[in-house]
């Protein structure tokens, strides 16, 4: 299948399911930029696709710090191009044992927040202009039902996905009409590091395959459903 996308730039794209959406996506002919705080996981992300013919490349980058956003989307857009598919899939559960919010330091809040929030809403301010020039472009936000269902001990990582999909959906009202679209997936739960942070006692088999949801997901935005929604690609156990 070809491409309705030419580049892409996935957060998070060291594991899980940005390191799966981006083989996927390389597989399909999108050039992709992936990034993760720690180099040496997107490094073997981008060389992995390389050997399958791909086109990717690996970068460092903590969305909290303001000052690593812009040399990312120079970086990333020399390497692959106008970033045209933005990927927000980096997230940060808060502490871990998950603990209520009564027990949860607000430091460890405002890290959720500079993770899950801030950074998407700089990286998409750096990237969305030009999408808004060429009068094409999709934003991707992975959230959960955290973001909708209120869990108890999950409060950090459940307010700051709240708050993403809010950021999704008022972007997509204030550019309705432009070419660009904003949408907001559920990915359901699935076998990552995250999840196994999160819930050490979840039997894997019960999980989806991160392969098989980024599919799902690549087929999903392809489709070019309208912006402003929220779409889920959860896979039944």
């Amino acid at each position: 299948m070809t491409a309705k996308h030419a580049s892409a730039l996935i957060t998070g794209g060291g594991r899980g399911l940005g390191a799966a959406l981006a083989r996927t996506l390389a597989r399909r002919g999108v050039r992709v930029a992936l990034c993760a705080r720690t180099g040496s996981e997107v490094d073997l992300v981008a060389a992995s696709i390389r050997a399958e013919g791909g086109v990717a490349h690996g970068l460092i980058a903590d969305l909290a710090d303001k000052q690593s956003i812009y040399p990312l989307v120079g970086a990333a857009t020399a390497l692959v191009g106008p970033i045209d598919l933005l990927v927000h899939n980096a997230g940060s559960l808060g502490p871990t044992p998950l603990r209520l919010l009564l027990d949860t330091d607000c430091e460890d809040v405002e890290r959720a927040l500079a993770v899950n929030v801030v950074g998407p809403l700089r990286l998409t301010k750096a990237i969305a202009g030009g999408m808004l020039l060429r009068g094409h472009g999709t934003v991707v936000a992975v959230s959960s039902d955290a973001a909708v269902e209120a869990y108890s001990t999950w409060g950090a990582y459940g307010l700051s996905k709240a708050a993403l999909e809010h950021l999704m959906r008022t972007f997509a009202v204030e550019l309705e009409g432009t070419g660009v679209r904003f949408l907001t997936v559920d990915p359901g739960e699935m076998r990552t590091r995250m999840h196994a942070e999160a819930v050490p006692d979840a039997d894997p088999r019960t999980l989806a395959d991160p392969a098989v949801v980024a599919g799902r997901l690549a087929a999903l935005i392809e489709d070019e459903p309208p912006s402003g929604r929220r779409l889920s690609v959860a896979v039944a156990s």
